[in-house]
């Protein structure tokens, strides 16, 4: 959090990413960070982003069509 009294937004979507308002610096388990200048970061919830730890929809479920 930055020292200037602003607040950021945490937005917590079931089944989907945790949103965040950005930019933002993402600190990992092992110490690495990831950095976002986006005014929304899409943090993944789910483990299964190939670009880890921000969401690429892998969350998302493959629906087939029906005619």
């Amino acid at each position: 959090m930055s020292g200037d009294g602003a607040r950021n937004t945490v937005r917590v979507t079931r089944g989907g990413p945790v949103l965040v308002s950005g930019p933002v610096d993402i600190e990992l388990p092992d110490g690495a960070r990831v950095q976002s200048d986006r005014f929304m970061v899409a943090v993944c919830a789910c483990g299964r982003s190939k670009t880890y730890p921000l969401c690429d929809t892998s969350h998302r479920k493959k629906r087939r069509r029906t005619n």
